[in-house]
């Protein structure tokens, strides 16, 4: 279990240029480690499986890795397995034991076409990707791909590792689980990676879904339990795994979101469930948004 006190981050804070390249270096790093396994199995395991739990920057670390590998000379297919989802009037398998919809379901996607889609890759067969309009809740016309010889593709999702999907696929298949695994120390006291990732949320609902701070919470809930149901059984079946936890994010965070928090303190039913996130946040200094890099996993969050 990585651990990083409160202290060392505001020691860090008071050079806030270094503090920032040194937590890109460490993830840049880790991405670099992910991309030259990849990269050496790529004959043997041309297709990618990237999973991870709500806020663990599956998407910016597919990005990236994919990146990473052409400039490897690896030419990189990425598809979001978001497009594999069922238009809404097709999900009575996903219903819960009260017959309402459970959003976090895998049975949520296509799993047969996924099945045929996956086996057609690793044979290098032309597949036809489908799109899925959220808005609408409905399935539109896709893309064809078809992956060449020294081609790889990344299969990313929150399903990627479950074997409902991805099957016993793994001769073919490198398995990556991306999620944030550092805790944050005061004292004896450590707030959970979860709570990071629950911090990233909470910005990025607000800034890109008009989310309340309140809303998130009540959300995050069952987004909770469909993780320990769905995602953390297969964890154990990646090949790589890769901590997004970036040293210098939370004191990013601190000013963004401790208003937000203090307001919502009053009006939330159970924010007791995440004071935590306050305190720790009151713990430390803050980093000016402003320079972090463009290309950083935080932008997906803060914009």
């Amino acid at each position: 279990m990585e651990c990083i006190s409160v202290e060392a981050l505001r020691t860090a804070a008071k050079n806030p240029e270094e503090f920032v390249e040194q937590g890109e270096k460490i993830y840049a790093d880790r991405l670099a480690a992910a991309a030259e396994m990849i990269y050496n199995n790529r004959e043997s395991k041309p297709i990618v499986l990237i999973s991870g739990p709500s806020g663990s920057g599956k998407t910016t670390s597919a990005t990236r890795l994919a990146r990473l590998l052409e400039q490897k000379g690896c030419k990189t297919h990425t598809v979001s397995m978001d497009n594999y989802f069922l238009p809404m009037h097709i999900n009575e398998h996903a219903r819960d034991k009260d017959g309402r919809i459970d959003f976090e379901s895998p049975q949520r996607l296509d799993i047969p076409l996924f099945k045929e889609h996956l086996d057609k890759l690793s044979r290098g067969e032309e597949i036809n990707i489908p799109s899925f309009d959220f808005a609408a809740q409905e399935r539109r016309e896709g893309m064809p791909l078809l992956r060449e010889k020294e081609d790889l593709v990344i299969l990313e999702g929150i399903h990627a590792l479950n074997p409902l999907l991805t099957g016993d696929f793994d001769d073919f298949t490198t398995g990556v689980y991306v999620s944030v695994r550092t805790r944050i120390q005061s004292g004896e006291e450590l707030l959970h990676p979860s709570k990071i990732r629950l911090m990233r949320r909470l910005m990025r609902d607000k800034l890109y879904r008009g989310r309340s701070l309140s809303e998130t919470f009540e959300f995050f809930k069952s987004v909770e339990r469909g993780e320990d149901l769905y995602i953390m059984p297969y964890k154990h079946r990646a090949d790589i795994d890769i901590d997004t936890f970036i040293e210098y994010e939370a004191p990013v965070y601190r000013n963004i979101l401790l208003p937000e928090l203090e307001k919502t303190a009053g009006e939330y039913h159970d924010y007791a469930s995440y004071a935590d996130i306050e305190k720790f946040l009151k713990l430390l200094s803050p980093v000016d948004s402003g320079i972090v890099p463009e290309h950083s996993l935080i932008r997906e969050f803060i914009g």
